[in-house]
C-alpha cells in the first residue's frame, strides 16, 4: 500500500491533450489574468489616490482587491506554465503551498464579505452611530482579524489534508490542487481529520452566511422606510455590488466543497473550480466599478489623468 511519503508530485487535470487547444487555453487564461490584475490594481490605486474614498467601505474594498489578486495568482500562473510546457505536474511541496495560499485568500474573501455586510448594516440602519462604530481603529482591527483568521483557517485545512495517506494515485481531477479532489486520493480510513475540518468549516461558513442574510434583512427593512426614491436607490446601489460578489463566491463554493465529487474526472467539477477560483477576482472590480458611482468617477479621473500625462509627454517629445 502506497502512502503520502511515496508521493513526490501530483498530476493536475488538463483542459485538453491537443497542443493547439492548450495554446488557446493559455491565451484565454492570460487574458483573464491580465483583466483581473489590471482591474484590481485600478481599484486599489483609485481608492488610494482619492481622499473622498478613504472611508470604511472602500478600505475593505481595497482589502478585497488584494485578496482577489492573491487568489487568482495562486492558480492561474501555474496552469498557464503547464500549458506552455505541455505538462500537468506540480510538486508535492508546490501542492501544499497552493492549497495553503488558495484557502487563505478564499476564506479571507468570505470573512471580509461578512465584515462588509456588517459595515453596510451599520451605515444604513444606524447612520448616526456609523462614525463611532466604524472608526479607524475598529476597521483596522476587523481587517487584521480577517487576515489572521484566514492564516489560521488555512493552516488547519492544509495540515489536516496533508496528514492523510494517499492510496488512490496522484492524479488530481482539477486544474489546481483542490482539497475535495485530493481527498478522493486518500486511503479510506485516513481522511477523518480533514472530514472533521470540512464539517467545522461548513458550520463556520453557514454562520457567516446567516449573518450576511440577517444583515441584509435589516438593511432592506431600513431602506424601505426611506421616504424618497432617490434615497432608496442610493442605499440599494451600495448594497447590490456586495450581494452580487457574495453570490459569485458562495454558490460555486458550496458545490465544490459540500456536494460529493464524482469518482472520475468531471467537466462539472472543472467548471465549478473555474467559477469560484477565477470568476470572482475578475468580476469583482467590474461589478464595483459599474454599480458604484463614486468608484466609477474616481476610475474615470484616474484613467483621464493618465491619458493626459501620456499625451503631454508625447507632445513634449515631439
Amino acid at each position: 500500500m502506497s502512502n503520502q511519503s511515496t508521493v513526490t508530485e501530483f498530476l493536475l487535470l488538463g483542459f485538453s491533450d491537443i497542443w493547439e487547444l492548450q495554446i488557446l487555453h493559455f491565451v484565454v487564461f492570460l487574458v483573464i489574468y491580465l483583466v483581473a490584475l489590471v482591474g484590481n490594481l485600478l481599484i486599489i490605486t483609485a481608492i488610494a489616490l482619492d481622499h473622498h474614498l478613504h472611508t470604511p467601505m472602500y478600505f475593505f474594498l481595497v482589502n478585497l482587491s488584494i485578496l482577489d489578486l492573491g487568489s487568482i495568482s495562486v492558480t492561474i500562473p501555474k496552469s498557464m506554465a503547464n500549458f506552455l510546457m505541455n505538462t500537468r505536474s506540480i510538486s508535492y511541496s508546490g501542492c501544499i503551498t497552493q492549497v495553503f495560499l488558495f484557502i487563505f485568500f478564499i476564506s479571507g474573501d468570505y470573512a471580509l464579505l461578512t465584515v462588509m455586510a456588517y459595515d453596510r448594516q451599520i451605515a444604513i440602519c444606524q447612520p448616526l452611530h456609523y462614525e463611532r462604530v466604524m472608526n479607524r481603529k475598529a476597521c483596522v482591527q476587523m481587517a487584521a482579524g480577517v487576515w489572521i483568521s484566514g492564516i489560521l483557517y488555512s493552516a488547519m485545512h492544509t495540515g489536516s489534508t496533508f496528514m492523510i495517506s494517499f492510496c488512490g494515485g496522484n492524479v488530481v481531477d482539477q486544474f489546481f490542487c483542490e482539497i475535495p479532489q485530493l481527498l478522493k486520493l486518500a486511503c479510506s480510513d485516513s481522511d477523518v481529520s480533514e472530514t472533521g475540518a470540512i464539517v467545522f468549516s461548513a458550520c463556520l461558513s453557514l454562520s457567516c452566511f446567516v449573518f450576511i442574510i440577517v444583515s441584509y434583512i435589516q438593511i432592506f427593512k431600513a431602506v424601505l422606510r426611506i421616504p424618497s426614491d432617490q434615497g432608496r436607490h442610493k442605499a440599494f446601489s451600495t448594497c447590490l455590488p456586495h450581494l452580487t460578489v457574495v453570490s459569485l463566491l458562495v454558490c460555486p463554493s458550496i458545490f465544490a466543497y459540500l456536494i460529493p465529487t464524482s469518482s472520475s474526472a468531471s467537466g462539472l467539477d472543472l467548471l465549478v473550480g473555474v467559477l469560484y477560483s477565477v470568476v470572482p477576482p475578475v468580476m469583482n472590480p467590474i461589478i464595483y466599478s459599474m454599480r458604484n458611482r463614486e468608484v466609477k468617477g474616481s476610475l474615470s479621473k484616474l484613467i483621464g489623468w493618465s491619458l493626459f500625462r501620456k499625451n503631454k509627454i508625447s507632445i513634449f517629445l515631439l
